[in-house]
């Protein structure tokens, strides 16, 4: 089955087609640095991580940059209200949001450029737009002029006429058409300003996105992506502007948005008091658990927070992780299946899994029948375990799938993270206690019982050990 993807341009889904045979190019809008980044922009930011993991496990090399915007008014704002230069804010949120991507297993990008470090490739292509005739200065303000590109409102499917009569009273009249947009911002007291010829200034907000994709991925590159809110107007005018300059030409081939993330069915906002940042999040949950529940639903369909659904990710998740904990107790003993039967089925097992991973993968990207697909093999697994608790071929063959197979959505079910005990004094005083009912049960040679015990523990992540002065325990 060819790899499918749902083109936001065309509406539908599309059979992927790269620029370059074997490789792939993708440019995904990264956050504006004036504060950590929040849930809504967690999901984005893993879904494509999830999209560009998978495209390496078709043996694709990815080229995938993600901007960073670190000159904004809402960075400007935010750094007169923490009395901080507003570049020093901006690359303070820069340092934070790679712990917390690392926190959720996203991948550093090929390249991460930065706004403000691109300030002459903007000037060159706002020149030339304004060469054009695309752009019109207006008293060290720079518009592009919409109603100049044909084509504009054609990712969004709307049209100037249903924009011009949705749209507010104008407060510059200036303005020759009232959604012509900003490609240059006259300098104001105190704000970081760039020499320009059209005065001193900074860039507009989509403009940024155009220098930086055109000079790391070059014109008709192949997937540019982002949440759902950035169709409109961010990248129609990343469109109009880019193709504009390009003659007509294609600027990227295939448009991917996930959908929003609502908080009890409420998109999330702060004026609704619901707004809450990855950070928070992760003060109380670990990144995988967050990464798997926002991967549980298809990156097209909305996705609702709310605690009872994380907490059902987490048991979701873990479910995963102790199938490949069992499964590596049993490979770990020196005794062997020699059932035929149960070899050929767990290998069977582990093909069918993954055909039917890269079938829900293959058609655009369906996460939520991945994990479909991980939880059958996950099942006969225990079975097998539960019945024969030794080493076996088939069993090898299919944790090795379930491992690969979870490292493509980002997840490392053999090592998973830390767990974070709530209430160690509660946990440490029922170890005391099983490790007493263990002695008791070796005193008396009850060695079944007490290896049970020790394998049962094992099983959950706490590891006990036999040692000169005693059993000891810890968490794996």
């Amino acid at each position: 089955m060819s790899l499918k993807l749902f083109n936001t341009m065309t509406r539908q889904k599309e059979e992927f087609k790269p620029r370059e045979s074997g490789k792939v190019a993708m440019y995904v809008c990264g956050p504006t640095t004036y504060n950590y980044f929040h849930a809504g922009n967690a999901r984005m930011l893993v879904v494509f991580d999830m999209i560009r993991r998978y495209f390496m496990y078709k043996g694709y090399e990815v080229r995938y940059v993600q901007n960073f915007t670190d000159v904004d008014d809402k960075i400007i704002q935010r750094g007169n209200v923490e009395g901080m230069d507003p570049l020093a804010l901006a690359q303070k949120y820069i340092d934070e949001y790679f712990k917390d991507a690392k926190a959720l297993n996203i991948l550093p990008a090929t390249v991460h450029p930065k706004a403000t470090e691109h300030i002459q490739e903007m000037l060159e292509i706002i020149q030339g737009l304004i060469n054009k005739g695309l752009a019109y200065d207006v008293d060290g303000d720079v518009y592009f002029a919409v109603d100049r590109f044909p084509g504009y409102g054609k990712l969004s499917g709307r049209t100037l006429e249903d924009m011009k009569a949705g749209a507010r009273v104008e407060v510059d009249e200036r303005k020759q058409h009232p959604m012509d947009f900003a490609l240059w911002k006259k300098a104001k007291p105190g704000e970081p300003a760039w020499k320009s010829p059209w005065g001193m200034g900074r860039p507009g907000w989509h403009i940024e996105c155009t220098a930086m994709s055109l000079k790391y991925l070059g014109a008709g590159f192949d997937i540019h992506g982002g949440g759902g809110d950035l169709v409109f107007p961010h990248h129609e005018n990343e469109i109009a502007q880019t193709e504009g300059y390009l003659d007509g030409q294609t600027f990227a081939h295939y448009w991917m948005h996930n959908a929003f993330l609502t908080i009890n069915q409420e998109k999330m906002s702060k004026s609704l008091g619901n707004f809450f940042t990855t950070r928070e999040l992760l003060d109380n949950n670990s990144g995988e658990v967050i990464r798997f529940y926002l991967l549980g639903t298809h990156y097209r369909s909305p996705l609702d927070f709310n605690d009872e659904n994380l907490g059902m990710a987490q048991k979701g998740l873990e479910r995963l992780q102790t199938s490949v904990r069992l499964a590596q107790q049993a490979l770990e003993r020196t005794e062997s299946v020699k059932n035929e039967q149960v070899e050929q089925g767990l290998l069977k097992a582990a093909e069918e899994a993954r055909k039917a991973f890269e079938k829900a993968m293959d058609d655009d990207f369906n996460s939520a029948l991945a994990y479909a697909a991980l939880f059958e093999l996950a099942k006969t697994m225990n079975g097998s375990v539960q019945e024969h608790p030794v080493f076996s071929e088939g069993l090898a063959k299919a944790q090795k799938t379930l491992i690969e197979l979870g490292e493509v959505l980002g997840f490392d079910f053999l090592h998973p993270a830390q767990v974070q005990v709530e209430n160690e004094e509660m946990l440490s005083k029922v170890m005391d206690l099983v490790l007493q009912i263990r002695s008791k049960a070796r005193q008396k040679k009850d060695w079944e019982m007490s290896d049970f015990i020790r394998d049962a523990f094992k099983a959950q992540g706490i590891v006990i050990e036999d040692t000169p002065q005693g059993a000891r325990w810890k968490i794996k």
